[in-house]
């Protein structure tokens, strides 16, 4: 099941590359129908899941056998629901690039491509398969960006590549020692940690799960490694836009927790300054993002690049329940993963609306939308809601669990990072009003309303958000009990000896 989920749009892929350049309409519905096996088949993945086991629906095939290197996927509490995000996203990614008109077969065949890598990752239990699949959506990103993009599109597209470069590089460095460490040697990520725990001084495993968690705070983007984002937000065309905030900085907290904290359990516990380093580290980025990006967020003119800031003040409630990693902040992490994949995809959708109408996206452009488009502003509305975390909708329970779960490790920052959400209404309830309430401009009184095809990308993500926020425990009881294992995990590693340098040496 796992492998027709990755693979059905790299098959995709070639189906559209065969077709002819000028067959646009067959070309958009054929990446829809190789879009669809991934997202009809999360229903019987969700039905047959066991969160009480550990990885179901594994598949495993020898791949390189002289080396170790095995095609190996599954999926866990972890994952699961980050491989429904990913499948549901791409297909109302799908309708949203309707409008693209330019290279069109190149276009479609490339995010085919990335749907493959993106899911690929969530999917893979072997290292080298997990790097194979972290770089494979490298390349189309960049060409997406670049190609696609707006003005600056370039510029961005370069950018957004150096900066992932730099964060693989550092990933690829510590899989080749970790390989090499663990004996016998493997790329397994269910037993790399088990393998290397006693031959790896706990100093060197301290250096690997700063490289790791440099690699993955690019991808988050932790401050100081964000400034990327905007960019290539600005300029991606809007359901690339969607994919980058809605999966891939979901792939930077979901790297650390498979690997950081599952490979190298004992240096995400070593001791510094009373507490431990990985979660002082965790806790002071993910505060400083909550800040930083909601402030940045306040003085932005573009639309889109608020929505950006946004994307990155949220990810910090993230990063700061992965810090707490008590039962209520580590649950209330991984669900603002989904819900804020499912919310800022809203929110650029609906910039991506007003833009292909307007073609600008100036906030003091704009005025009294509200009687001009009042279905539009309706929609918008709730979706900035919801990015406030209004109570009754889903980013409201993913945040109050990160909230309660880091008070007791974090009080002070946790009082910082609450008082944050006044910013966050600040700048949501002040665009809203420049935007769409007050007199209407006379440029603007023949907007047109927002169309059947963009209702359609838009109305599931609203109905996921009312649901969740109303009735979170399908998602909590699916991820609780895989995230109570990699707690234990963990503690468990902090009860163990440091392993002795003179056996290391021999072993060496």
């Amino acid at each position: 099941m796992l492998s027709w989920m990755i693979f059905a749009p790299l098959l995709g892929m070639f189906v559209i590359l065969a077709m002819p350049s000028g067959a646009h309409s067959l070309i958009r519905w054929t990446a829809v129908a190789f879009s669809v096996p991934g997202l009809v088949l999360t229903v019987p993945l969700l039905q047959r899941f066991d969160p009480s086991g550990g990885y179901q629906f594994v598949e495993r095939a020898a791949w390189v056998p002289m080396f170790d290197v095995e095609y190996f996927v599954g999926v866990d509490g972890i994952s699961i629901t980050m491989v429904v995000l990913t499948a549901l996203l791409c297909f109302l990614c799908m309708f949203a690039s309707f409008g693209i008109d330019r290279g069109v077969k190149g276009y479609f065949a490339l995010f085919l491509l990335l749907e493959t890598g993106m899911m690929g990752v969530f999917c893979a239990l072997d290292f080298f398969l997990f790097f194979v699949f972290w770089e494979m959506m490298l390349l189309p990103m960049y060409f997406l960006i670049g190609i696609w993009g707006g003005p600056r599109r370039e510029y961005a597209a370069i950018k957004f590549f150096l900066y992932t470069l730099l964060g693989s590089v550092a990933l690829l460095v510590t899989i080749l020692y970790l390989y090499f460490a663990s004996t016998p040697h493997s790329f397994d990520m269910t037993k790399l940690g088990a393998a290397i725990r006693d031959v790896v001084p706990l100093e060197v495993q301290i250096v690997l799960w700063i490289a790791l968690f440099v690699g993955f705070a690019i991808k988050i983007p932790a401050f100081p490694f964000h400034t990327w984002l905007p960019d290539a937000h600005v300029e991606a065309p809007t359901a690339i836009s969607v994919i980058l905030a809605g999966v891939l900085l979901k792939m930077g907290t979901y790297g650390l927790l498979r690997i950081n904290y599952g490979i190298l359990p004992a240096a995400t516990l070593a001791p510094w300054g009373g507490e431990t380093l990985a979660f002082w580290l965790l806790a002071a980025l993910g505060t400083l993002n909550i800040v930083y990006g909601a402030v940045c967020a306040m003085a932005q003119t573009d639309l889109k690049k608020l929505v950006a800031y946004s994307s990155i003040s949220h990810m910090g409630y993230v990063m700061l329940g992965m810090a707490a990693f008590t039962p209520q902040g580590i649950n209330g992490a991984v669900l603002q993963m989904f819900n804020h994949g499912t919310i800022t995809a809203m929110l650029f959708l609906l910039v991506g609306v007003i833009y292909d109408r307007a073609h600008h996206r100036e906030i003091a452009g704009f005025g009294g939308l509200a009687s001009i488009v009042p279905l539009y502003t309706g929609v918008t509305g709730f979706a900035f809601f919801a990015a406030m975390g209004l109570p009754g909708l889903s980013a409201f329970i993913s945040e109050v669990l990160v909230l309660l779960g880091a008070w007791t490790r974090f009080p002070g920052l946790t009082v910082i990072a609450a008082s944050a959400v006044i910013l966050t209404a600040g700048y949501m309830l002040w665009t809203l009003q420049r935007i769409y309430l007050g007199k209407p401009n006379e440029k603007y009184l023949a907007l047109p309303e927002i169309n059947g095809r963009e209702l359609f990308t838009l109305v599931p993500l609203a109905v996921i958000v009312l649901f969740l926020g109303v009735y979170p425990s399908p998602i909590l009881n699916l991820q609780s009990p895989a995230l109570l294992r990699l707690n234990e995990t963990v503690q468990a590693a902090s009860r163990m000896p440091a392993p002795d340098r003179i056996a290391v040496r021999q072993v060496e």
